[in-house]
């Protein structure tokens, strides 16, 4: 029997493959996310929560982009009958300001009397 520590450790996606996420349009924001991200609202309004199914257990990840982009990745990575849902996420952010950083303000040069 495999602990839950090493049920979290096992990776779902590879590295060379979240490196191709971005050409379906699509950003993972969370692989495999546990119940507090699911309910985290510091997330983008766009946040879509898709539910499918690996080796018989169901997992739930925090992905943005289109929704037919995200079905089509979902898709060709784990294949028909797969997915199980795609419904919204919970965030409240507006996605323009989703990670947004003011920029820094400038020292004003002062002027010599």
């Amino acid at each position: 029997m495999t602990t839950e520590v090493e049920e979290k450790s096992k990776v779902t996606w590879t590295k060379e493959e979240k490196e191709l996420i971005s050409t379906y349009g699509c950003q993972l924001l969370a692989e495999n996310a546990n119940k507090e991200q699911l309910e985290d609202k510091n997330f983008p309004t766009d946040t879509m929560v898709i539910s499918y199914m690996v080796e018989d257990k169901l997992q739930k990840d925090l992905c943005r982009g289109p929704t037919a982009k995200i079905f089509d990745l979902y898709y060709d990575k784990f294949g028909k009958g797969s997915i199980q849902s795609i419904d919204y996420g919970p965030g409240t952010i507006s996605p323009i300001m989703w990670g947004y950083k003011s920029p820094s303000t400038k020292k004003k040069r002062s002027r010599k009397p």
